[in-house]
């Protein structure tokens, strides 16, 4: 038999009575302390919210058993729980701030969803309701910065004026002709919520009473995912968190950068002209200083039995931005190879003139073999990455080896 869904009537019920109907051991589920075993309870009703259209499921109590999952299957709705449930009676409690959070979050997808089409055509394709940030996927072209303000504004526009939001019931063509936001292929009686003048949507989640309650909608950003847009929200006590939240670092960043609130944009892109201009001058010092010592290592470095020159070198303390270019420089004298690795992070470079005639990638292969690391490159040129920068000086000592041979 289909469980009574007591939350399509009433998404405030925090605690009710039901029947258990049945009770099976099911597959375990993973806890905080890793798997643990489940059982399965089917009731006659329920206030439980079932994982379903991008809302997860509620969480809380039947009788002394924890409610770990919620599901909607075809036999009714299935609670997991964390202990054997006796038949008969049993009094559910759900988890109230939960609930409560989803409601805020999810009402205020609909109200969202409804101004982003209503005012730029951009109909909604998704939504996700996450333990952070919830998300809607936008279809059309790319919302700018005035259809994100727009929309957020339009929204909170409504729910200041604490418009009533109420649950229909009707088949799609009743809904249709009441000007239902969005299709559904379901056949039969549909639940619908309706948000005065605002938006009309069938959906089978839990929602507040009034706009309201929704306290605030707070959009965060905006990218492109497939052929569409997703845009990050957030609700009620969620948006006052991260507002919160934001000022907080504002003001650290204002501390840092001794600068008022409005002149952060430009303090940080000061800062950040500053950091560019650095870097490009360290670049150049550190190319002039490769081309420097390269010419002095290229002319010390003894030759193998083979013929060839093998400039090694483990750097301690050196930039990790000078190993390319010295290595680079060493590598444009004939029949030369460069072996550096840097002590302190275990990052390493091979290079070689070509003349050199050694294949680096099967070196490094070999020294990858002996002493684990993640790295790639061709013949004349690798770089990598060892697990255990403790283990410089001996992967050069294989590297010195097999160059020479």
């Amino acid at each position: 038999m289909s469980t009574h869904r007591l939350y399509y009537d009433d998404s405030y019920l925090e605690n009710f009575d039901a029947r258990v109907l049945a009770c099976s051991p099911a597959e375990p589920v993973r806890g905080a302390s890793g798997m643990q075993p489940a059982w399965e309870v089917l009731l006659d009703q329920t206030a439980f919210y079932p994982t379903s259209g991008g809302q997860p499921n509620d969480l809380g109590l039947l009788g002394e058993a924890v409610v770990l999952d919620v599901r909607d299957e075809e036999d009714g709705i299935v609670h997991i729980v964390d202990r054997e449930v006796e038949l008969g009676a049993v009094k559910g409690c759900v988890n109230w701030p939960r609930r409560f959070d989803h409601m805020q979050q999810h009402t205020g997808q609909h109200l969202l969803s409804a101004m982003f089409q209503e005012r730029f055509g951009l109909p909604t394709v998704s939504f996700h309701l996450g333990a952070e940030i919830c998300t809607i996927d936008l279809h059309g072209g790319e919302p700018g910065r005035d259809h994100l303000i727009g929309a957020q504004r339009a929204a909170n526009k409504v729910i200041f004026e604490n418009r009533p939001v109420i649950v229909r019931y009707g088949t799609w063509e009743q809904l249709a002709r009441l000007g239902a936001r969005k299709q559904v292929e379901r056949e039969g009686l549909l639940r619908a919520i309706e948000i005065e003048t605002a938006d009309l949507q069938p959906c089978g989640g839990t929602h507040v009473k009034s706009t309201g309650q929704i306290g605030m909608i707070l959009v965060r950003g905006c990218s492109k995912v497939r052929q569409d847009w997703r845009v990050e929200f957030v609700c009620g006590r969620r948006a006052e968190q991260l507002a919160t939240e934001d000022f907080e670092r504002e003001r650290a960043l204002m501390g840092l950068l001794g600068c008022a609130l409005d002149e952060l944009p430009a303090a940080t892109e000061r800062l950040a002209a500053e950091r560019d201009a650095n870097f490009k001058s360290l670049r150049s010092a550190l190319q002039q200083l490769a081309t420097l010592w390269a010419a002095q290592l290229a002319s010390t470095a003894p030759s193998a039995a083979n013929g060839v020159r093998i400039a090694s070198l483990v750097l301690r303390g050196a930039h990790p931005e000078l190993l390319l270019p010295l290595a680079t420089e060493i590598a444009k004298n004939e029949r030369t190879v460069a072996l550096l690795v840097l002590e302190e992070s275990g990052q390493l470079v091979f290079a070689q003139h070509p003349s050199a005639g050694k294949h680096l990638g099967a070196v490094l292969k070999s020294v990858l073999a002996a002493h684990p690391g993640k790295g790639g490159g061709n013949k004349d040129f690798v770089r990598a990455k060892l697990a255990d920068p403790g283990s410089s000086a001996a992967v050069l000592e294989i590297a010195k080896s097999l160059v020479a041979a």
